[in-house]
């Protein structure tokens, strides 16, 4: 099985306007789209599109079809001149826990029939409900994996929409790393990462990470208005939302010879 358990930290650190840090110990599943089925079937806490203690529902992810999740994956990689055929699509997540989960976001490694990683889905979601996919090939294997694109859905009140994301991100292993720069055109605003350290996706492991990281998912949401409170509370211009013009959709992003992947 490839799937696995990440335990780590979520770490952001707010550059301007006003000075805000936070670090929050979580758990991400890495979830081989191939294995769910025998990952339901063989695990007693984990369930696909049914009620489990953890679950992963198809209808939180892609276009919300359930069943479809593969075939939304293959359809963004033909769109960007990628043969999906025989890859394997790993999905970095949080599970749904007791049922619940919101995750602000969900990375694809999707890789060819030699298990080489040819491009990386993100997708990123809001608490309105909206999604955002930014499709970005890779160019060939590297340890790290630097990428970019630009910022096209609204997430916090606290940042601006005219924006740029710089990822920085070293795959699945032994352990994983997930970095985000976003800057507008003064530099810097925001740096978020996960930094995960890999354990087997078993009840065992399953049972202990439900103890360890206790209603962890619903905890994402609660402290994500908390820092949002501490973040008013500063002083920071407060951005309104905007509602997007697709509750789900998704851009796939060039590269450029030259320079990496460009917005």
């Amino acid at each position: 099985m490839e799937s696995a358990l990440y335990n780590g930290h979520v770490v952001h650190h707010r550059h301007r306007p006003r000075k805000h840090s936070l670090r929050y110990r979580v758990f991400s599943m890495l979830l081989d789209l191939d294995e769910l089925a025998a990952l339901d079937a063989h695990l007693k806490l984990f369930a696909h599109n049914r009620f489990g203690i953890f679950s992963f529902r198809d209808a939180d992810h892609g276009d919300g079809e359930v069943g479809n999740l593969r075939a939304w994956v293959n359809g963004h990689l033909r769109g960007a001149g990628i043969d999906p055929s025989g890859g394997h699509v790993r999905v970095l997540c949080y599970p749904r826990l007791l049922g619940y989960v919101f995750n602000p976001l969900t990375v694809y490694f999707c890789h060819d029939r030699d298990d080489q990683l040819q491009a990386i889905l993100y997708e990123v979601g809001n608490t309105f409900g909206e999604r955002h996919t930014y499709v970005i090939a890779t160019e060939g294997e590297q340890a790290t994996v630097r990428q970019r694109c630009a910022k096209e859905l609204y997430v916090s009140p606290f940042v601006p929409m005219d924006c740029a994301y710089d990822f920085r991100i070293e795959p699945p292993g032994e352990r994983v790393l997930i970095s985000i720069d976003e800057s507008d055109a003064e530099g810097p605003l925001l740096f978020a990462a996960f930094a995960g350290k890999r354990r087997p996706l078993t009840d065992r492991t399953l049972l202990s990470a439900f103890f360890s990281y206790p209603l962890m998912t619903l905890k994402v949401t609660v402290g994500i208005h908390w820092e949002a409170l501490r973040l008013w509370a500063k002083g920071a211009p407060v951005y309104r939302h905007k509602a997007a013009r697709e509750k789900i959709a998704a851009t796939i992003v060039s590269l450029a010879p030259s320079t990496g992947n460009q917005p």
